[in-house]
């Protein structure tokens, strides 16, 4: 697998950090964890098969992670690209996914589940296994952040990944992140978090130094990184495999 940054800021404006969203190359097909609404823009500045983008992921419903979902329907829709597409595009996501898109939809009369291919939406149920693309397993865990948000778990052949999105603090979510490949963890704050709803840097380094991955990185950074030596900071907590920072545009295989 390959994962390609397309967002690692937050809802807060940056010149270098859009916000949240995540582009993941399969044996059997593409994924985009979280949809923003940069995400559109960037899946087409960094050249990526937009047009057939096989599934989505929702983590959560705020505006920074699910915020681009209708935008995209709304593109894919009327654009030239998928005028002969035939193959559907998944979304999954928790409870409340479908009546949310179809709220939206109803106010503006889009009509975004009616297109040229077929739209599934599944909604999952926390730590029951479902298959997000074809022999690429995937199992969600509720984490603390709002009531429908999951971290999730990839499996691909021998790869694995798990990318918790948005979460507070959870001894858990280090074992759903036993052993992978690449664990990608938000990491809002330096310290002194202002909210019990995000991670600071000595919680997220918790929970790698718990989970023991082959690699991690960290994302979903406020400006107030902008002025931290991240390497300096890091190695401070003497972690216990490679860490490295999300940046928009980065490419890491698993």
């Amino acid at each position: 697998m390959i994962l390609t940054v397309l967002g690692s800021g937050t809802s807060v404006p940056h010149p270098l950090r859009s916000s949240s969203a995540y582009w993941l190359d399969a044996s059997s097909g593409t994924l985009l964890l979280d949809c923003s609404p940069s995400a559109i823009q960037r899946m087409a500045e960094l050249g990526l098969d937009w047009a057939g983008l096989d599934a989505i992921w929702v983590s959560h419903f705020h505006l920074d992670h699910f915020g681009g979902l209708a935008p995209y329907l709304f593109g894919v829709k009327h654009a030239a690209e998928t005028r002969e597409r035939t193959k559907p595009l998944k979304i999954y996501g928790g409870a409340g996914l479908e009546e949310l898109i179809r709220k939206i939809d109803d106010a503006g009369g889009y009509r975004l589940l009616e297109q040229r291919f077929a739209i599934e939406v599944t909604e999952v149920s926390a730590l029951e296994p479902f298959e997000i693309l074809p022999g690429v397993e995937a199992v969600a865990m509720k984490t603390p952040h709002t009531d429908a948000s999951h971290a999730i778990h990839i499996r691909d052949g021998e790869a694995t990944m798990v990318f918790t999105a948005d979460t507070g603090f959870d001894t858990s979510i280090a074992g759903l992140a036993g052993g992978v490949g690449l664990f990608v963890l938000e990491c809002s704050f330096v310290r002194d978090k202002p909210v019990e709803l995000h991670l600071e840097l000595a919680e997220a380094m918790h929970l790698i130094r718990r989970a023991a991955p082959r690699r991690a990185m960290l994302t979903h950074f406020y400006p107030e990184w902008d002025e931290i030596d991240f390497a300096e900071v890091v190695a401070a907590f003497y972690p216990p495999c490679e860490v490295i920072a999300a940046a928009d545009g980065l490419r890491v295989e698993i």
